[in-house]
């Protein structure tokens, strides 16, 4: 891969990485609703996730999803699923108060294994590989997309999060905390739409 095409990927990996999504309106909502702290596995495990998904894309599994066009759209259908249900309990979610226990932000391992049904994150990995695979080893080239991913993706979902920490203070009032959320709910609902149409 060369040097040219090396920056390309980082500007796609960057730019999908940071516009809005799933990922990025969960960790939004996370961030108001838990703090940066508390919302920082999430974060990695939204990194470490996409990475092993990228690198299994890579390695044969995009392959077979263009063979086998039925798995991706059992994909979609489960993440769609899945994604209603964190919007469920997005928008149902009240002011956290201390010691409470039935609240929290997702975990590392929920987070990288939601990106196995996260049609945004397939999306990206498919084409990411189809697109900067092709110059040179591909086995290099496999790893160097992996890499530009992981080192991109975990800065730029995490000032998703921030954003979120950001207005904490101006969402104390239920009233608006409760709008926002019911927003957030919206919000990774709409996300589906392009994704689900594809």
């Amino acid at each position: 891969m060369s040097l040219t095409t090396f920056f390309a990927l980082l500007m796609f990996s960057f730019v999908s990485s940071i516009t809005p999504g799933p990922n990025n309106i969960m960790l939004f909502a996370s961030g108001v609703n838990f703090g940066l702290r508390r919302t920082m596995p999430h974060a990695f495990g939204i990194a470490f996730g996409f990475g092993v998904l990228l690198l299994a894309v890579g390695l044969g599994l995009g392959v077979l999803l263009q063979q086998v066009p039925v798995l991706f759209v059992i994909i979609k259908i489960l993440g769609g699923a899945y994604m209603l249900y964190l919007a469920w309990k997005i928008a149902n979610a009240g002011p956290v108060q201390a010691g409470e226990a039935g609240a929290r932000p997702m975990k590392f391992y929920e987070a990288a294994l939601f990106q196995w049904v996260n049609p945004k994150a397939w999306v990206m990995a498919v084409v990411a590989m189809a697109t900067y695979t092709g110059e040179g080893s591909y086995a290099t080239n496999v790893l160097l997309v992996v890499f530009a991913f992981v080192v991109v993706n975990f800065p730029s979902v995490t000032i998703w999060a921030g954003f979120g920490v950001a207005m904490r203070r101006f969402l104390q009032d239920p009233l608006k905390l409760r709008i926002f959320n019911v927003t957030m709910a919206l919000a990774l609902v709409l996300s589906l739409w392009p994704m689900l149409r594809a």
